[in-house]
């Protein structure tokens, strides 16, 4: 919810586009994971405190906008928490619905990245994970460390912190010496 209300303030939008965003961002990637799982009605809307957190990290985050600059490091370190959680969750859906490995590593990463996809897009930008960042492909990381620990026969909670820690530290690495995935094409404007 951060994230998104950060951007679209960025944008300049309206506290109703705000909070559109936020909202979006929030529950984009599990609403979409919910959908497709059969998993109905969505997590959101089962749950009404899932929409009063976003509301008041929406409000919260406009209310302090202008300190969004100093907290930075602090909301990266958040949202890479938050990352690697949606990661677990999506995948601990995934597995418990009697999917696949592969499957559930790819329903645990749209959890985590989609509300951000639907995000820029809303905000007319190409998503942050398709030009810019190591971001899903930590959450595969994260969900294949998980995976293994799992078959190695560790406990649920090691499991769960071994890829979120793992999905943490990509992000801080990546985001520390400024990697990317490689470019297939460059600009050719002169």
């Amino acid at each position: 919810a951060i994230s998104g209300a950060r951007q679209a303030i960025d944008r300049r939008l309206d506290v109703f586009g705000v909070l559109v965003i936020a909202f979006v961002t929030s529950v984009g990637g599990g609403t979409l994971r919910d959908m497709l799982i059969g998993d109905l009605p969505v997590a959101w809307m089962r749950n009404e405190l899932i929409i009063t957190v976003i509301v008041i990290a929406a409000v919260c985050t406009m209310v302090v906008s202008s300190l969004h600059k100093r907290l930075a490091n602090t909301l990266f370190l958040f949202d890479s928490l938050g990352l690697g959680l949606f990661t677990i969750v999506g995948l601990g859906k995934g597995l418990e619905a009697g999917f696949s490995i592969g499957i559930s590593i790819a329903l645990g990463t749209m959890s985590a990245c989609f509300g951000g996809v639907i995000r820029d897009v809303l905000l007319n930008k190409v998503p942050l994970i398709f030009h810019k960042e190591i971001y899903a492909s930590a959450c595969i990381a994260g969900g294949l460390c998980y995976v293994a620990l799992q078959k190695l026969g560790t406990s649920d909670r090691f499991a769960e912190i071994s890829c979120i820690s793992m999905v943490v530290i990509i992000r801080i690495v990546v985001v520390r010496y400024n990697l990317s995935m490689p470019v297939l094409f460059k600009s050719t404007s002169a």
